[in-house]
């Protein structure tokens, strides 16, 4: 019996053995699969890349093509998503091979419109994904124009027209002074208010408002400005002001005084409005009295800084000299220095402008960029806002002296930018020759001076449109892309809002004064000229150019 219970035992043994030892009850390894390339639409994507430009008019089909076979059948949805209103709305299908996955939406993407899409890894499609897949594409504009297509000439005015309106609907109740931005409850800006002033003329002979009605604007700014409680320093007006109360809103800390560059674009605006009414009824004489008064009070060489060959940006009560920042070029500055000239109570000498404004030469450049000679300034020839400023009521057609021809500098300042745009070193989505234009702005959470030394990847609606002048077939272009394109996204109330990144979907929701007021003024003086004539009657200006070297 007990030879009979051994001899089980060991069979027993023998059996088990057998047992584990069967290769059909093995599990097999599993496979792995790699993506070895994705495409979206045929174009190709890679791990982690962004893809610009997918049609939003065909539903997207992701082709993808792994290592080895895939089991359709043993396709997990789940382990693959598309962001945004496709989500799960997508069917799967093998390729033309039985390694290729194809997923087609099913449903239309929107336009300008980020999407991403993921395969995680894990078991799917009989095997194991390796590594995860995940990537990101943008749609492309919608071309079709926004609102309905009117001429050119139409197009204009209504720019003007809705631009106008920011100086005219948003002023400052009390002072009539331009607010500095949308939503700036108090705040008004002293350049910014000049520019503003030099659109009324416009609004006046295109019949925006009533010459009565520009009148009785210019009369309440005017007023506000000459109060002896609305602060001014050696003449001189602050960067920001109260509008109810005239009281100096600092810019900074020790920005708490006069700003001389602000004063003189203030000027530049009052001299231009004081030619236009200069011939007029008793009540348009008496208000050029009070503009010649506070012309005649702003005491240029003050900002010599106790007699030096330069003018120097600000003065504080506070902190006097403090803040020292010479006003050196090539940069906005030059109405700075022709007013100083120009004035009949405080001029500064023609050395006080070779030294301190054009460096004896300094300023000039001579190099090429972007097949442009540029005469003057840093190279790449900096923000637009340089070729805009100074020149609203400045004429530069025929304007040159010892350093530049300011009609070749402008314009090839304005063609360099365009060039660079068109260029797009940086490959940012969206800059093309319909959409370009860098100057300073709002960018996303903050402001810049945008350049193509500054390229931050935002286009300034204001650059291409107050360069009319300089680039006209350019800038046309650029307004039928801002308007029947964008106009979606970027017109509002006071037309065009400031700034907008393509790359990013972002489009700024501000208005800003020193922006918007060039648009209206330099297409003026590109479709007659208004701004530049009448600024340039003026006979201290005239004197002032003279005595600083100037041909005009």
């Amino acid at each position: 019996m007990k030879k009979v219970i051994i001899f089980l035992s060991i069979g027993l043994l023998l059996f088990t053995a057998c047992k584990t030892d069967d290769p059909g009850t093995v599990t097999p390894p599993t496979r792995k699969l790699q993506i070895t390339s994705v495409q979206l639409n045929n174009a190709i994507l890679t791990n982690n890349s962004e893809l610009y430009g997918v049609s939003f008019s065909k539903a997207p089909i992701v082709k993808i093509v792994f290592n080895d076979s895939i089991n359709l059948n043993k396709f997990n949805p789940s382990a693959v998503t598309f962001s945004g209103e496709i989500g799960t709305n997508f069917s799967p299908s093998r390729g033309s091979d039985n390694k290729t996955l194809l997923l087609t939406s099913s449903i239309l993407p929107k336009a300008l419109t980020e999407y991403s899409f993921t395969i995680n890894s894990g078991d799917n499609l009989g095997g194991q994904i390796s590594t995860p897949f995940s990537a990101r594409f943008v749609t492309e504009l919608d071309s079709t124009p926004k609102f309905p297509v009117i001429s050119d000439d139409s197009l204009l005015t209504l720019v003007q027209k809705k631009t106008f309106d920011y100086f005219w609907s948003y002023a400052h109740p009390t002072s009539g002074l331009a607010r500095e931005r949308l939503g700036s409850s108090e705040t008004v800006t002293t350049g910014g208010s000049g520019f503003g002033i030099m659109t009324i003329p416009v609004a006046i002979q295109r019949g925006f408002i009533t010459r009565a009605q520009g009148l009785e604007r210019m009369n309440q700014i005017v007023n506000f400005l000459s109060l002896s409680t609305t602060d001014k320093f050696h003449g001189a007006f602050p960067h920001w002001l109260n509008g109810s109360t005239g009281k100096v809103i600092p810019f900074s800390t020790k920005d708490d005084g006069a700003d001389l560059v602000e004063t003189a674009f203030l000027m530049q605006g009052l001299l231009t409005v004081q030619s236009y009414f200069k011939d007029g009824n008793t009540a348009e004489k008496a208000l050029c009295t009070k503009i010649e008064t506070l012309w005649e009070n702003v005491e240029w060489t003050w900002f010599q800084q106790n007699g030096q060959q330069k003018l120097y940006w600000h003065w504080s009560p506070n902190y006097a000299w403090d803040m020292n920042m010479p006003i050196s070029g090539w940069n906005e500055g030059l109405i700075v220095y022709v007013l100083a000239a120009s004035s009949p109570t405080h001029a500064i000498s023609k050395s006080v402008y070779d030294t301190g404004f054009a460096r004896n030469g300094a300023m000039k450049n001579g190099k090429t960029f972007y097949g442009v000679t540029l005469p003057l300034g840093e190279d790449n020839g900096g923000p637009l806002f340089f070729a805009h400023y100074s020149f609203l009521g400045l004429n530069p057609t025929h304007l040159s002296d010892a350093y530049a021809n300011y009609w070749t500098q402008n314009t090839a300042h304005a063609k360099i930018n365009y060039n660079y745009c068109v260029a797009n070193p940086k490959g940012y989505y969206g800059y093309s020759a319909n959409c370009w234009g860098l100057t300073a702005s709002d960018i996303q959470n903050g402001y810049t001076a945008s350049s193509p030394n500054n390229d931050v990847d935002v286009i300034a609606t204001t650059a291409a449109l107050a360069s009319f002048p300089y680039t006209p077939t350019e800038s046309m272009r650029a307004l039928h892309f801002l308007y029947y394109t964008l106009g979606d996204k970027i017109w509002g109330n006071y037309g065009f809002k400031d700034a907008f990144n393509m790359n990013t979907r972002w489009f700024a929701d501000s208005y800003l004064a020193i922006d918007q007021g060039p648009i209206v003024v330099m297409i003026e003086n590109y479709r007659t000229g208004l701004l530049w004539n009448l600024f340039m009657q003026n006979t201290n200006v005239q004197a002032g150019l003279t005595k600083l070297g100037f041909s005009y």
